[in-house]
Formats: C-alpha cells, sequence, structure tokens
C-alpha cells in the first residue's frame, strides 16, 4: 500500500527563498527610509541615493555623459536615480536570500551598501565634514539589523530542548517548517515604520528649503538702472515652428550636476571675492547686491554639451550686477593691465568649481552677477539667489548656479572641475546655426516651404546664414534683425519643394568673417562644430 505521507504538499524551503527576498527588500527600504530621516539631521546632499549618484556623476568618462544629456535630456538625473534605485533593490532581493542560509552575511552585506553610501559622502566636493557619512552609516545598520530579525523568522522550526513537542504525524499535510506569520507580522511592521519614517523625513527636508521660498517669494526685483534696449520689432521672423526670441524660463534648458537643485535662502546667502591681486576682499549679502546698479541684458547662454542643431541654448533677459565692477572695487586688474590673475573660480554651494578668463570678464561685456532672468527672480534650478551669466563662452567656464564664492587665482595653479575631467581652459561659443523647421523627417507638401531657424555667435554676433538644398549652391537667408551681438538671430529661407528626398543644410557667418566649419566635432573638450542638416521627404 502505498504511503500517502511521502506525496503530502510540505513547505520544504521552497518559499523560504522567495520570503527572503522580500525580507530583503523591506531591509533594504528601511535603511533607505532611515537614511533620509537622518540626512533632515544632516542635510539632504548627504543621503545615500544622491551621494552615491553624485560620485557617479563625478566619475563618469565624458563620452558617457554626453550620451546620457543626447538621449535622456534634463531627465538624465532621474534616470540615473531610478538605476540607482533599482541597482540597490537587486542588491537588497539577493542579500534577503543569501541571508535565509546565511544571516551574518546578509547583514554584512547590508553594511557594505552603507560604507559604500557613507564614502561617496565624504567624497563630494561639497561634504560639509564626517556627519555627511551618518545618514549612510545610520540607515545600513537599522537595515542590517532588521535583515538578521527577519531571518532569523525563516530558520527552520526544531522539536529541541525548550520547543513544544513535535506534533504526531498524521499524515495531513504540514504547515511551514519557519515562521511565516512571525515574519509577515515583523515585515509588515518593518515596512509600515519605515513609510512613516521616510516620510517624515522628506517633510524635514522639504522644510529646510521653506525658508528659501519664502525669501524668493517675497523678492521684489527693483527696477534696472540700465534697462535692456527694446527687442527690434524685426527681431522675430513670422515662421511657425521656430524657437521664440525669449525662451521661457520653464522651457530654458538646464544641465549641471546637481541631482538635487539647491534652495538657498537669499537672506542668508552671502557671496566672498578673494584670491590673488584681491587687494580688499569682499563679502557681499543678497541686499548689498540689490543696492547696487543694476544692468539688464537680453544674452544668448548655450552649453558645450549641445551638439550639432541640439536644443541646449536659449535666450533670456537677464538682471544683475556687473561683475566687472564688483572685481574693480576688489582692486582686481586684468592681466592685459598687469593683473596677477587670470583665472575667477567661482564655486557654487554644491561644491561646483567653475574656471573664467579674467580678462573675458572684465573687457566690457555685460559679464553679470544675475538676480532675475525674464522680469522674475531666478528660478531655483537656474541658480537662485544669484547667478553668473558671461556671454560669449559656454556655461561650463561661465554659468556658475547658486554662487557664493570667487576666488581670483591663475590657470596654471588650479584646475576647476571640467577641467579635471579633460575639457578645456578656456572656451569661447563655437559660431553655430540651426534649422528649426521642417523638422527631421518631416513630409511636407510641394510647393512653398518656409525653412527657418536660429543662429548664434554671442560677442562677435551672427552676419550671415546661408542654406543649401542637397549638393546645390548656397543660397542667402533673409536675417531678422539684430537685437545685440549677445543673443541669436533668427533667419528664414523661402524655398520651392519639389517632391522626394532633400537633404537641408545650414552654416553660419559670425562678424569677424569665420563661417561654420563643416567638419563634426564632439562636443568635447571646447563645444561641437559642424554644419546642421536635416532630411525631409516632399509630398
Amino acid at each position: 500500500m502505498t504511503d500517502d505521507r511521502k506525496k503530502a504538499p510540505v513547505f520544504p524551503g521552497g518559499l523560504r527563498p522567495a520570503a527572503g527576498a522580500v525580507g530583503g527588500l523591506v531591509a533594504g527600504f528601511a535603511a533607505l527610509a532611515v537614511a533620509e530621516l537622518v540626512s533632515a539631521a544632516v542635510r539632504p546632499q548627504a543621503g545615500p541615493v544622491i551621494a552615491v549618484g553624485g560620485a557617479a556623476i563625478d566619475r563618469t568618462p565624458a563620452a558617457l555623459k554626453n550620451w546620457a544629456i543626447r538621449n535622456f535630456g534634463t531627465s538624465d538625473k532621474l534616470v540615473l536615480q531610478a538605476g540607482i534605485l533599482l541597482l540597490l533593490a537587486l542588491f537588497a532581493l539577493t542579500l534577503g536570500i543569501v541571508a535565509v542560509r546565511f544571516r551574518f552575511a546578509g547583514a554584512a552585506g547590508v553594511l557594505l551598501f552603507g560604507a559604500v553610501g557613507a564614502a561617496a559622502a565624504l567624497s563630494r566636493p561639497d561634504a560639509s565634514g564626517p556627519a555627511d557619512a551618518l545618514p549612510s552609516v545610520v540607515g545600513a545598520s537599522a537595515g542590517a539589523v532588521l535583515l538578521y530579525v527577519l531571518a532569523g523568522r525563516l530558520l527552520p522550526r526544531s522539536a529541541g530542548a525548550g520547543s513544544p513537542a513535535a506534533p504526531e504525524d498524521t499524515g495531513a499535510p504540514r504547515g511551514p517548517d519557519w515562521d511565516r506569520r512571525g515574519f509577515v507580522v515583523a515585515a509588515s511592521a518593518a515596512a509600515a515604520a519605515s513609510v512613516g519614517a521616510g516620510a517624515l523625513g522628506r517633510a524635514l527636508n522639504g522644510a529646510r528649503g521653506r525658508d528659501a521660498v519664502a525669501s524668493r517669494d517675497r523678492l521684489v526685483l527693483p527696477a534696472p538702472t540700465s534697462p535692456a534696449p527694446a527687442v527690434p520689432r524685426g527681431a522675430r521672423v513670422p515662421v511657425p515652428g521656430v524657437s521664440p526670441f525669449i525662451t521661457p524660463n520653464a522651457s530654458f534648458y538646464r544641465v549641471d550636476t546637481a541631482l538635487v537643485v539647491p534652495r538657498v535662502d537669499a537672506t542668508a546667502w552671502r557671496l566672498r571675492v578673494h584670491g590673488e591681486g584681491v587687494r580688499r576682499p569682499l563679502t557681499l549679502s543678497f541686499d548689498d547686491l540689490l543696492r547696487r546698479d543694476l544692468v539688464e541684458r537680453d544674452i544668448t547662454l548655450t552649453c558645450v554639451s549641445n551638439e550639432v542643431g541640439g536644443p541646449y541654448a536659449g535666450n533670456a533677459r537677464w538682471i544683475g550686477v556687473r561683475l566687472a565692477e564688483v572685481l574693480a572695487e576688489c582692486g582686481v586688474v586684468p592681466p592685459s593691465r598687469g593683473g596677477p590673475a587670470d583665472q575667477l573660480v567661482a564655486r557654487s554651494v554644491d561644491g561646483m568649481t567653475l574656471g573664467s578668463p579674467v580678462e573675458d570678464v572684465m573687457d566690457g561685456r555685460d559679464a553679470l552677477l544675475a538676480v532675475g532672468m525674464n522680469g522674475e527672480p531666478l528660478p531655483f534650478a537656474h541658480g537662485f539667489p544669484v547667478r553668473m551669466v558671461v556671454p560669449g563662452l559656454y556655461g561650463f567656464v561661465s554659468a556658475c548656479k547658486w554662487i557664493e564664492d570667487i576666488e581670483l587665482t591663475t590657470f596654471e595653479s588650479y584646475d576647476p572641475y571640467w577641467v579635471e575631467r579633460g575639457w578645456a581652459r578656456r572656451a569661447p561659443v563655437k559660431t553655430q546655426s540651426r534649422i528649426d523647421t521642417p523638422k527631421p523627417f518631416a513630409r511636407p507638401a510641394a510647393g512653398t516651404v518656409m525653412v527657418a531657424g536660429v543662429a548664434w555667435a554671442q560677442h562677435r554676433g551672427v552676419d550671415k546664414v546661408e542654406v543649401r538644398v542637397d549638393d546645390g549652391p548656397w543660397r542667402t537667408a533673409d536675417l531678422a534683425a539684430e537685437d545685440s551681438r549677445d543673443t541669436w538671430r533668427q533667419w528664414s529661407l523661402p524655398w520651392r519643394a519639389t517632391a522626394g528626398s532633400h537633404t537641408l543644410t545650414v552654416r553660419a557667418t559670425d562678424r569677424t568673417g569665420r563661417t561654420q566649419p563643416e567638419e563634426r566635432t564632439r562636443t568635447i573638450p571646447d563645444g561641437a562644430a559642424g554644419w546642421h542638416s536635416v532630411v525631409v521627404t516632399v509630398e
């Protein structure tokens, strides 16, 4: 007769690995939640996800950074954080499964995660000291203890001394050989507590920025002493699809390394000016800046990561204080007049350093310590309360957001953040042009098609834009009126389009007589070059 007990559905541990994986996820979530709560007592940037993400950005090769910007745009930081969280989830799942058999090894793995987070936090350029390691260390310790406890609930039951006698084997299906109820209760309680800790941490971190938000909400920008000239009526071409002459704040490109946008209280903000050739060091408050003569100018900015035809260029109306006047007040003179410093190093509250040529910021151009953008205080994402704006230089050597320190030094003695990573020390904006309409792979109808776009050569000015259809002759486009040599110019050209596939190519010539070269170059080390073209099919 067959022994049915051998076929009874027993739980020989098949569910334990799955439960272990759940325990690993709960422990990992708890570690992050506790770290979030602790970071509220330290600073949000010390949290493990932000710290590891920032360290990853610092160590990412330039080519990979450009790939991320090109493919994900301004969402690249969100993608990075999502990727980190996914890897952490997989790591936690694995540790949970390991902990089913090796409790100490699983818990030690969580502590290893904490060590990585702590090391990343301490390596950041804006690290404020050993306290930055606390969120990762405390969070990982809590997660390790929790995983050890949960793994204990997965141990096989025994009938040894001190244990209830084993039930008589009656042949009926047996329950799990581990404490399923205890595990579910412990995991559920830990998950609920973690949600509460994480929510409290986020609330506290959010409260830290309320003073900054309030200081911006209260701010009314004074009228500029030197208003921007009115934009010429002919500065805009009446062609649908062309980039607006003034880029709205919400649409203005953002490329930086900050995973969390700094929220700086304008009432507590200070700017220090010091270094070589500074005879009178200066510390300015935000109110000190507002009491000075304010200058308003239309200036086009371009990111060095902008590929040929790319979207990372924008034109805005900026208001601020002339940087050259602040430097002159401190006794700074440019190298051409015997000054010892040829590099201005601007430091941000997030530790970013950018180096600008002193000669350029003091040569008469409208280099600004900007406080406003398009008629309102700077948005937080664009540098509130104060940022640098220097026409004619790529942002990575000039456009320091959330600025708090200016040091005068030399290019020989100091390499800023991007120079350390292979980018150029000096980076004037290259002459570029872009076709905005028709879009690539558009299918316009045969007949007159308006080809239009923008061209820029900041601080030199655009003199001519030419368009070529396929391999035909270059035709001179109609240039919109120039606002200033520091802004882009719109252009347009009517094209008698015939059926078939066509390639439209554009090039610009600046006021020095230099025409864009045809050869394509990479963005690194000093900006992309080459002609922009689009392929369309005329129907």
